[in-house]
């Protein structure tokens, strides 16, 4: 029973790494296509999303059904709603890299900013390490991928300034400035829910979750 259990458990797991490598690779291609003006690229992440979504219905319904079948608790319980709980976050990656590429598409042109460049670059690494730190048990990692969320957020203040201060000199460039600001915006959210992530892997290693202890 208990072999049969970490077995399937493992099809959770795999399919979750899965599910957030497309997720990732959404976020990169998002930030590559609106540099180049790539759109048929953000068209494609656009209707990679459903992918991302199939994967969130398989998981959850595989999840479910181990804690239905074996009824585990303590540390087995732990692993499999923590696994839950991350697909929620992985999936709205997915839906914001897609949020991404809409944005772009309505401003018809490459957004040639660098700053936008390096908060895409690092809030994906983010996300990557995040569920690297859940899939390897690493709690240290998972520590350490929380505190790059200050970068993020660093960032995105950067990109704020920045944008007001152009907004003031080029008024007549209002919408796509705005636009620039909606794509930080999701960028700032995707770091975000790899805090979540990570905060859900340091619960599993632990059983600590935001400094309370639970289970």
């Amino acid at each position: 029973m208990l072999k049969r259990y970490g077995e399937e458990l493992q099809i959770v797991f795999d399919e979750l790494i899965k599910m957030a490598s497309l997720a990732v690779g959404a976020v990169r291609k998002a930030a590559d296509a609106f540099q180049k003006g790539d759109q048929d690229a953000a068209r494609e992440i656009m209707q990679g999303d459903e992918n991302v979504n199939r994967f969130e219905k398989e998981i959850e319904q595989k999840a479910l059904r181990i804690i239905i079948k074996y009824q585990p608790v303590a540390n087995d319980l732990r692993d499999v709603t923590c696994a839950l709980k991350m697909i929620t976050d992985i999936e709205r990656i997915g839906d914001q890299a897609a949020d991404i590429a809409s944005v772009f598409l309505r401003i018809g042109e490459p957004v040639k900013d660098a700053d936008v460049s390096v908060m895409a670059a690092h809030v994906a690494g983010m996300a990557e390490s995040a569920v690297n730190s859940f899939v390897n048990g690493d709690d240290e990692l998972a520590r350490k991928t929380i505190a790059l969320d200050d970068e993020s957020d660093r960032l995105f203040n950067i990109i704020k300034d920045k944008m007001c201060e152009r907004l003031k000199a080029h008024p007549d460039e209002a919408e796509k400035i705005i636009y620039i600001m909606m794509i930080a915006k999701y960028l700032e959210r995707i770091g975000d829910h790899a805090v979540n992530i990570c905060e859900w892997a340091i619960f599993v290693k632990t059983g600590i979750y935001k400094d309370s202890k639970i289970m």
